[in-house]
Formats: C-alpha cells, sequence, structure tokens
C-alpha cells in the first residue's frame, strides 16, 4: 500500500503545481516569442541532461506548429562535443551562441533545474550564455526549478515551477519544462499549425 501512497503524493505534487504555476510568468513568454517571430529572429533552446533532451523536443514543436526558427546546440553532438573538448564544458553554449550570430531579434530559452549558479560551478554554460544574450540584447526567457539561480536572477520573462517537495525539484521541474512549452506551442497567439491529433 506505501508505494501505492507514493505515487498519490507524487500526482498531488502535480496537481499543486499545475493550480499554482505563475500564468503571468508563462503570458510574459508568450509575448516574447511573438516578437522574437514578428521581428525574424530565432529561437536558441539552452539546456543540459533532462532538459537538453526538452529542448531538442521544444524545438520541433516550435518549428513546426508556431513557425519560429530554433534551434538547440545539444542537437548537433559533433560540434558540442568537439567545442567541449577543445574549449570546455563553461564556454561551449557561448561559442555555439557567438558562432550564430545571437542579436537583439533572438532569444534564448533556458531549461534548467538550478538555473546556473557560478559560485557553486554548476551549468556555468548556462551563465555564461544568458550573459551573452543580455549583452547582445537578445531576450531570456526560461524554465526553472530555483529562483535562485542566474536565469530567474538575469532573465526576461522566467517561469520558476513551484516545489511541493524538494526532493523532487529535479522530475518536477524537468516534467514541467514540457507541460510549458506544450502550453506555448499550443496558445493561439503562437500557434500556426494545428497538430494531428
Amino acid at each position: 500500500m506505501e508505494l501505492v501512497d507514493k505515487i498519490k503524493e507524487y500526482f498531488q505534487g502535480v496537481a499543486e503545481i499545475a493550480n499554482t504555476i505563475d500564468h503571468n510568468g508563462i503570458r510574459a513568454i508568450v509575448d516574447v516569442l511573438v516578437d522574437v517571430r514578428a521581428n525574424g529572429g530565432r529561437l536558441f533552446m539552452l539546456g543540459v541532461g533532462g532538459s537538453a533532451g526538452n529542448c531538442g523536443h521544444a524545438v520541433n514543436d516550435f518549428r513546426k506548429l508556431c513557425g519560429i526558427e530554433a534551434y538547440a546546440p545539444t542537437d548537433n553532438v559533433s560540434e558540442l562535443t568537439a567545442r567541449t573538448n577543445d574549449e570546455g564544458w563553461e564556454t561551449v553554449f557561448e561559442g555555439w551562441l557567438k558562432t550564430s550570430r545571437i542579436n537583439e531579434k533572438d532569444a534564448i530559452f533556458v531549461f534548467s533545474v538550478g538555473g546556473g549558479d557560478s559560485e557553486r560551478g554548476v551549468s556555468v554554460n548556462i551563465v555564461r550564455a544568458v550573459d551573452l544574450a543580455k549583452n547582445v540584447g537578445a531576450k531570456v526567457i526560461g524554465v526553472v526549478g530555483r529562483d535562485t539561480g542566474h536565469t530567474a536572477k538575469n532573465g526576461d520573462a522566467v517561469v520558476v515551477v513551484p516545489t511541493p517537495d524538494s526532493k523532487l525539484v529535479t522530475p518536477y521541474c524537468e516534467a514541467f519544462q514540457a507541460v510549458v512549452w506544450h502550453c506555448l506551442v499550443s496558445h493561439p497567439e503562437l500557434q500556426t499549425n494545428e497538430t494531428k491529433w
């Protein structure tokens, strides 16, 4: 019975997050994405680990359903590993964005549990990418699990996934990255093509 209770607890947390997530923050992300598309900008999805996998899926949805030119550096394993090997992990996204000539028309969309923290040496590649984006006038949007990270502190429109259980920050955050981006690509101001089903 205890295992069933744990499943129930997990989904009670899901319900709590769904009922308390920042709708105005999601609305702000919609506004940024509408402007990026209208201005002919590009969307660069950045994340590591499970969030990197979410980035690849989200790129597909933003391109196919919303007509937004979108890319994820983690989808190009050859370049990602070459940059990591030759230049270091901390600069891998920054270098990729520089080669892509990121500019004021563009936005980066960060999927990250912590959002990057230079002092702790966690996801410094995201910190460097956020700083580069801000320096060139690109927008920084994100879905993160902590309001203490670099993305939440420096982003233009960042949704922090609520934390009903501190031991489940990562699974809840990564799960709700998908919930939020699917909300975005289904939004009538962004969606230009219907889903098959």
